[in-house]
């Protein structure tokens, strides 16, 4: 029997699936889809299909990611995919490779009417495209401040804004687990202190909303404009305190709120409204893909045993290529490559003194590698190539003192003049980095304890930097700032 290419590969999904369906046909209790057949395709094959057209519509028009960044967060639309399917591809699109093993969705309730937040006590949610575990462990942890709820009418028989987004996350992530949020009336300021402990470098954060609904046309392209403006300028609290900007105005304001926590930026990703996709000009529904990028955050702080672990990690990396092996055997850096907060990308710097005066330092400001990675690396440049030192001895390394930098993502400090330059330094705090055209240089913040005056730090920076020592005062420099954890020997 000859089998046509469409069918193949319709054939082939179906296997993909089945094999998804088996990895977590464990789930005892599945909580089904309330909306298939109204909001998406009941048929694995037909939704499939809708989501594949979608995306490839949507390609020609994607808008690239910010360089050095990495996605944190989405906002989507629940509407039907007929009519919001175009903008929700956008969002799902900016989904790379399988880095997430755990997302948050939290959509507005529509039906109930409760206070507080609903999570489902199913095991899993099932889709059209198969089942997506729950996840117990981040469940737990939510439950236990007292403000979640089990409220099955809102969580498991009615409810479409966590659903609607699930068949969109499974086509772009393999394997994840789901924490589904249905959220009634409560502060956003106090379901973001709640989530904020379960995010992690490998947790995609998802607020489940729709814009304006049922204005005419125009009145609702603008009214959507104030609201586009409000999220991209990250103003949380006004959402939810305004009617008829966005249902999701609680699950939006508490994103935004973990945005300016964790200095998340966001990008728009499409815009549209039900009258640009399928229904009447008269009364409208807009939709928006909203995408948030950042780094690590130094409000998920590394602890001090984290810390020494990339201490000893640098030292037994300078051991070892000096190849003192057996004098390394007693750096037990411990299994820090299985520690998902070392395997976040974040930049990194290596500091070797030697009786208190500096014998090498190397590092890296753009978090393009992991911690672990970066320490390795900039170990070895700061022994081997840091020229402003001969390579470093045997007899030197077993005397040196390590420390080892973290670094949240540099930050363009946007200022008048000399004087407001000054003013909005944090002597102590601010790790700077100057630059005018191909000059450039950075401090950390270490380096204020021997340089304490703004006027001293920067005028040392710009010779640092090939500039004029007094380049600062011009006004002209791009300066950016940073902060750091730092970890010195503990020996």
């Amino acid at each position: 029997m000859i089998i046509k290419p469409s069918v193949k590969k319709f054939l082939s999904f179906m296997a993909l699936l089945a094999t998804g369906m088996m990895l977590t046909s464990a789930c005892a209790d599945c909580r089904k889809p309330a909306v298939a057949g109204k909001f998406y395709p009941a048929s694995p094959g037909d939704l499939a299909a809708m989501i594949t057209k979608m995306t490839q519509k949507a390609k020609k028009d994607a808008v690239p990611p910010p360089a050095g960044k990495q996605l944190r967060a989405l906002i989507m639309p629940h509407a039907g995919y007929v009519y919001a399917g175009f903008t929700a591809a956008h969002g799902a699109m900016a989904i790379k490779g399988n880095g997430f093993g755990r997302v948050i969705v939290m959509g507005p309730d529509h039906y109930v009417g409760f206070a507080g937040a609903a999570i489902s006590k199913a095991d899993c949610y099932q889709t059209p495209l198969g089942k997506i575990k729950t996840d117990k462990a981040a469940v737990s942890v939510l439950k236990k401040t007292g403000m979640f709820i089990y409220a099955p009418d809102a969580s498991d028989s009615k409810e479409h804004s966590v659903e609607v987004i699930l068949p969109w996350l499974q086509t772009r992530i393999k394997r994840f687990s789901l924490v589904p949020v249905v959220v009634g009336a409560m502060q956003p300021e106090a379901l973001a202190r709640a989530i904020d402990p379960i995010i992690d470098d490998g947790t995609l954060v998802v607020a489940s909303s729709d814009l304006s609904h049922y204005l005419p046309y125009e009145a609702a392209k603008q009214r959507d404009r104030e609201t586009l403006d409000i999220i991209l300028k990250r103003r949380a609290g006004i959402l939810s305190r305004s009617s008829n900007r966005a249902c999701g105005s609680i699950p939006i304001d508490t994103l935004l709120i973990l945005a300016l926590e964790h200095n998340w930026e966001p990008v728009l990703l499409n815009y549209s409204n039900s009258g640009d996709t399928a229904g009447p000009r008269d009364r409208v529904v807009g939709y928006a893909a909203i995408a948030f990028y950042g780094g690590y955050s130094m409000s998920k702080k590394l602890t001090q045993k984290q810390g020494q672990a990339l201490v000893t990690l640098a030292r037994k990396t300078i051991f070892e290529r000096l190849g003192m092996a057996s004098e390394a055997s007693g750096e037990n850096p411990g299994e820090i490559d299985d520690d998902t907060a070392l395997r976040a990308k974040a930049g990194t710097f290596v500091t070797l003194t030697i009786n208190g005066e500096l014998r090498g330092c190397i590092g890296s400001l753009a978090p393009n590698e992991s911690i672990i990675d970066g320490v390795r690396r900039n170990a070895v440049n700061a022994a081997f190539h840091d020229p402003r030192f001969p390579p470093l001895t045997q007899q030197e390394a077993r005397i040196m003192e390590v420390e080892v930098s973290v670094l949240t993502d540099p930050q363009p400090l946007e200022y008048k003049d000399a004087k407001d330059l000054i003013a909005k330094l944090r002597p102590g705090v601010d790790g700077v980095i100057i630059k005018k055209g191909l000059a450039r240089a950075t401090f950390l913040p270490q380096v204020w304890e021997q340089l304490p005056r703004a006027e001293e730090f920067l005028s040392h920076l710009c010779v640092k930097a090939g500039l004029p020592e007094r380049a600062w005062e011009n006004g002209n420099l791009e300066v950016y700032t940073y902060q750091v954890q730092y970890f010195k020997d503990s020996r």
